[in-house]
This record gives C-alpha cells, sequence and structure tokens, in this order.
C-alpha cells in the first residue's frame, strides 16, 4: 500500500504539532457529528494532517480614507512550544488557494487577492517560524454613497433655493436654513454610528463637515444680508426727516448755502455735492471729488458724509446674486478635489 487511510481517531495516537494562530479572538473546531479531520500516511513516512476550523482573527483597519479604504488583513499562525531549531514551517506552494469567491459572502468588501509570507520571530523563548497570510480587501463604498454622500449633496443643494426667495420673506427663508443646519447635524451623527471610536478625521467626516459649513453659510449669508438691509432701510428713514440748513450770509455778497456734514469735518458747499439718486445708482461723488464707485459702502455712507477709505464697493442688495454662483462653484470645485485626491492620489 502506498497511501494509508486512517480514522481521525488515529490522530491521538501520532504526534501532532502544537500550531497556534497568533492573532486570533476565537477559534472553534468543527466536530458534527463527528470532528472534521483528516488522516493520511504514505509509504515513505509522509503524514497529511487536515483539520477544519472557523477563526475569527484581529485586523488592524486605518481608517483615514474612509469609506475609499483598502486593508490587508493578516492570518498568523506557528508553533507555540518548539522554537525554530526543533519544528520548521514552510510553505508548500507559492500561492494559497481559496474558495471559490461566488460563495463569499463579503457585503461591504470586495476581494482583491491573497499573499503568503513567512517570517522569524524572535523571544526570550527562543526564535519561532510564523507563516502569514493576508487578505487584501477593498471597502464596497455603495451603501454609503446612498446613505451619506447623496443625502448630504442634496441637503447643500436645498440651502441655495433661498438665495432665489425673496429677502423681505424672514420666515421663509429662515425656516428653510434652520431645517437644513439641524439635517445636516443628524445625517453626521447617523455617519458615525457605523464607524469605530476613532480619534482622527475619515474622508467622510471631512465630507459631512464641510456640507455642514455649507448650510451653515448660506444660513448665515441671509442673516448679514437682512442685517445691512434692515439698517439701510431704518437709515433712509431717518434721512426722509426734514433738516435745518442754515445759509451763511456776508455783507458783501450772498454765498451758496453750506451744511456741516459731521463733527469735525469743513464746511462743504451744496453744489459740490451730487443730488440724492436712485437706490441702484452709485455712480456719485461723495467729498471733493472722490468717486464712490470705487471704495466699499454698506448703506449709503457716501451720501450722507460717512467717509471710509481703503474700501471695495460691494452693493449689499446683489449679495443673494453674488451667493448664486459663489456657493455651486464653491462646492463643485471641493467635490473635484475631494474625490480625486481620495480615488486617484
Amino acid at each position: 500500500m502506498k497511501v494509508l487511510m486512517l480514522n481521525s481517531n488515529m490522530v491521538g495516537k501520532i504526534w501532532i504539532p502544537d500550531t497556534f494562530f497568533r492573532n486570533s479572538r476565537k477559534s472553534d473546531a468543527h466536530w458534527i457529528t463527528t470532528p472534521n479531520r483528516l488522516l493520511r500516511l504514505w509509504n515513505n513516512g509522509r503524514v497529511m494532517y487536515t483539520l477544519r476550523l472557523t477563526i475569527n482573527a484581529e485586523c488592524y483597519l486605518k481608517l483615514h480614507n474612509f469609506p475609499m479604504d483598502e486593508h490587508s488583513c493578516p492570518l498568523e499562525f506557528s508553533s507555540y512550544g518548539y522554537p525554530k531549531n526543533e519544528i520548521l514551517y514552510r510553505w508548500q506552494k507559492r500561492s494559497v488557494e481559496v474558495a471559490d469567491q461566488r460563495y463569499w459572502r463579503l457585503y461591504q468588501f470586495a476581494f482583491v487577492g491573497l499573499r503568503n509570507t513567512s517570517d522569524v520571530a524572535h523571544t526570550q523563548s527562543g526564535e519561532y517560524v510564523i507563516l502569514t497570510i493576508f487578505f487584501d480587501l477593498s471597502r464596497r463604498m455603495g451603501y454609503f454613497t446612498i446613505q451619506t454622500y447623496i443625502p448630504c449633496s442634496m441637503i447643500v443643494v436645498l440651502s441655495w433655493v433661498s438665495f432665489w426667495i425673496n429677502k423681505d420673506a424672514v420666515p421663509a427663508r429662515t425656516s428653510l436654513g434652520i431645517t437644513t443646519v439641524l439635517t445636516m447635524t443628524t445625517l453626521s451623527t447617523i455617519s458615525r454610528k457605523s464607524l469605530p471610536k476613532v480619534s482622527y478625521v475619515t474622508a467622510m467626516d471631512l465630507f459631512v463637515s464641510v456640507c455642514f459649513i455649507f448650510t451653515f453659510a448660506a444660513l448665515m449669508e441671509y442673516g448679514t444680508l437682512h442685517y445691512f438691509t434692515s439698517n439701510r432701510q431704518s437709515k433712509k428713514d431717518t434721512d426722509k426727516k426734514p433738516q435745518v440748513v442754515t445759509p451763511l450770509l456776508r455783507p458783501s455778497s450772498f454765498l451758496a448755502p453750506l451744511v456741516n456734514i459731521r463733527p469735525g469735518t469743513s464746511l462743504l458747499q451744496m453744489n459740490n455735492i451730487a443730488s440724492y439718486q436712485d437706490e441702484d445708482d452709485y455712480a456719485y461723488e461723495c467729498l471733493d471729488g472722490k468717486d464712490c464707485t470705487s471704495f466699499f459702502c454698506c448703506f449709503d455712507d457716501c451720501r450722507s458724509g460717512a467717509w471710509r477709505e481703503n474700501r471695495m464697493h460691494v452693493r449689499v442688495s446683489k449679495i443673494d446674486s453674488y451667493s448664486r454662483i459663489f456657493f455651486p462653484t464653491a462646492f463643485g470645485l471641493f467635490n473635484l478635489v475631494y474625490w480625486i485626491g481620495y480615488l486617484y492620489l
């Protein structure tokens, strides 16, 4: 006989190595209905012994790129009590065979491949040969795209609707802004529940945080607009009150009437001040021939004489028009950099 097929009960009659899995958390052998073991003995002294096991092993994950992360999970095994000079482990083949991937149930990960290595561990009790199998896995991000990325993007786009609503509709724009901010807060909390308690920022945290900033900025944009426009309206109502202009007379001749713009400033002739024009028309001169279109005037400061130097000219009533262009452009650029950086770099 070249091969002797032995019963699993014969395993206790021969010596077998004390192989253990170094990074296992829990291991179970299958004993139903009988011990799932196989034993073969060749006429040249070769012994083949196999055992069916279910092993839960540790795999330390680096989740900086979550959910676009890739991992290499090891399975390490060696002898527990016999060092290198007594037992030498080696791979019979360069590659390890796995079962048909169609029967694998990895819903969140995609199996990329595996590789096997050999190493020697130096301990106080001696040197031990360690055999390691690395399972290369890539996370499937379809679930997170449906549950997190698409809803967050839609909430950000929804917050831009307020830019097309009349600025006088305070309840509508305020409720829309607060609703989008609270929804983003809920989505960010839900997205963290599927993650371990890590202390660093993941790729999903970065995306959700930026989406929250965009929704919050849309709400603050209307708050800023309402603040300045309400102050402008109250100032216009104040300017409509009758003012007393005292003409200055000289004995020799009748001079043009003068008005004091503010305390501490010189008197300016009325014929040097441009007349009050339409609300959206800023083509007039402020003081002493200075063109207000090249400076920044939040209100009608130039017309009332509250002069401020070294500022740009921005029309507050056009903030919504600027936001309609700035917010979509900025969010589009962020998505371009985000996806290219995490998927291809």
